[in-house]
């Protein structure tokens, strides 16, 4: 299922080390950086982040989001208006994180050619990656 069930039978001395690569895992998900840069800006609702995280399903959305509340990187709120209204907000612990992960999302887009380039040579070299 999650992640974290990985890590849920390891020994007590084995414990920090496993919170600290679940937190990797989650905040480097292929969807939680735009969701968190997003959220960082302020008050962000479910289609905003839909539209601006390209290519993320509904169900991926759905499930990043109530992840990264479980870890307590964003906030829901829920108006009551019908239909109800509800926006996420980075918590004080993903604003501190917050300008890694522009950091990372700028260093990666700096390299995005670089690399494309670099995974053609060596498809090259070594024929087609075992996918």
């Amino acid at each position: 299922m999650s992640q974290g069930n990985s890590c849920v039978s390891v020994a007590a001395g084995q414990a920090r080390a496993c919170t600290v690569r679940e937190a990797l895992d989650r905040v480097g998900g292929k969807w939680s950086i735009g969701i968190l840069v997003a959220a960082s800006q302020g008050p962000v609702r479910f289609t905003e982040l839909e539209r601006q995280v390209e290519g993320i399903s509904r169900r991926m959305l759905t499930l990043t989001l109530r992840n990264l509340e479980r870890d307590g990187l964003l906030h829901r709120r829920v108006y009551p208006t019908v239909p109800p209204k509800v926006e996420y907000t980075a918590t004080p612990m993903a604003l501190e994180l917050y300008e890694s992960l522009v950091a990372l999302t700028a260093w990666a887009e700096r390299h995005r050619t670089a690399i494309t380039d670099a995974r053609a040579a060596y498809d090259r070299e070594h024929g087609a990656p075992a996918e």
